[in-house]
């Protein structure tokens, strides 16, 4: 009996990846194959529908199936590599390091560390499947052979419960709310969106807000910088309300006028389709995966003027109108986004991958990972600190 089992390094709770391995079993279990979850660490509201990546040993086999979704690397992907189940990799983008030298530099050591890991699958797997056309296109430009794209299909039913009235009480009262929901951290480019506000305060709206919602857990140094930057524009009205329950995040955009993105690189991006979903008007930069994502619908820029975003938000949120076309415009995208077999595209991946030619098994030296690990570390050494690079001796692991 065939197998199909999902690996991945952590299970988050609310996060675009949870919900999309939950998706995945769902679909496999009733399609009925035997379908469990292996990571190296969950959120504790969902361990109890994992398992530990070390029992993946004892039921692995070789007409089995991994779905190995690929953020960053992990002792849970790497005992993955090892074994000699079939393999479909699930790529979900990493951001590249540079975004976090100074702010997170143990972030930043991981995601180097990852696209180069990442490298080491494209013959491994049986076929590597990015979450958007952009991931698609980024493993092809890494070398994987066999590509393809399996949808996000956000599952929206978090959004459909009464809102928390706290947020309403607090912020429904009249003045403009401008929304930015996601993590708080450097790639988002939270500092541009505080700019943006700023040029749109002082120029068109005294009486408006910003209100950025996500956790900045691990990124204090970054929410320092932010604080800072608020202090000195002299802005009052720019709210870090941090991570929230379902309940207070409807709550946000149901009193959100306008939804606002600067991020500069996104592999999909849920919560701009989240907006739609709850009838805010999004305006986006086009950056990544955001334009596909968006799918025509919202207002896209590409000047990062703050002066020429405040105005786009100012002729936005200003005309009733205009604001209707824009909303039924995103309302029709999430139509045709919701329409996407999600179960027929994952299931006919499925079957591709077992009718073919199974990619060649790995050859795991026992020493291989310690290897790899040797060679990151002095490409490390090479990129940070090139004066000791060329001081080691030729030849050996050198």
């Amino acid at each position: 009996m065939i197998r199909i089992h999902q690996v991945l390094a952590t299970l988050g709770y609310g996060d675009a990846i949870g919900h999309e391995v939950l998706g995945i079993q769902r679909v496999l279990r009733q399609a009925g194959y035997e379908s469990e979850i292996f990571v190296d660490t969950a959120d504790h509201r969902l361990e109890s529908l994992t398992r530990d990546y070390h029992e993946l040993i004892d039921v692995s086999h070789p007409d089995n199936l991994l779905v190995h979704h690929f953020s960053l690397g992990s002792k849970a992907s790497r005992t993955a590599f090892a074994l000699p189940d079939r393999m479909a990799l699930v790529y979900h983008n990493i951001t590249p390091p540079e975004y976090f030298v100074g702010v997170h530099r143990a972030l930043a050591r991981e995601c180097f560390r990852g696209r180069r890991e990442l490298r080491a699958y494209a013959d491994r797997c049986d076929l590597a499947l990015g979450d958007s056309e952009f991931n698609r296109q980024d493993l092809e430009a890494l070398g994987f052979p066999r590509t393809a794209v399996l949808p996000v299909v956000p599952d929206f039913s978090h959004l459909d419960r009464a809102p928390n009235r706290f947020v309403a009480d607090q912020f429904d009262d009249g003045w403009t709310n401008i929304l930015f929901v996601g993590r708080v951290i450097a790639n988002k480019k939270i500092d541009d969106l505080i700019r943006f506000f700023h040029a749109y305060y002082t120029g068109f709206n005294p009486r408006s807000r910003l209100l950025i919602v996500g956790s900045h857990g691990g990124f204090e140094r970054y929410l320092v910088a932010l604080n800072q930057l608020v202090a000195t524009l002299g802005l009052s009205n720019v709210h870090f309300v941090g991570q929230v329950s379902d309940a207070e995040l409807v709550g946000y955009y149901e009193v959100a006028d306008l939804f606002l993105c600067a991020s500069e690189h996104e592999g999909f991006c849920v919560p701009l389709v989240e907006a739609f979903y709850k009838e805010v008007p999004v305006l986006a930069y086009a950056a990544t995966a955001v334009p596909a994502t968006m799918d025509g619908a919202g207002v896209l820029y590409d000047d990062k003027n703050p002066r020429h975003v405040a105005a786009l938000i100012d002729a936005i949120v200003s005309n009733a109108a205009l604001e209707d076309q824009i909303i039924d415009a995103q309302l029709d995208a999430v139509g045709r986004l919701q329409a996407k077999d999600f179960g027929g595209t994952l299931l006919g991946f499925v079957d591709r991958i077992l009718a073919a030619p199974r990619a060649p098994r790995p050859n795991v030296a026992f020493d291989f990972w310690q290897q790899f690990d040797d060679a990151q570390a002095l490409e490390e050494l090479r990129l940070y600190r090139p004066s000791i690079y060329k001081a080691l001796p030729a030849g050996g692991g050198a």
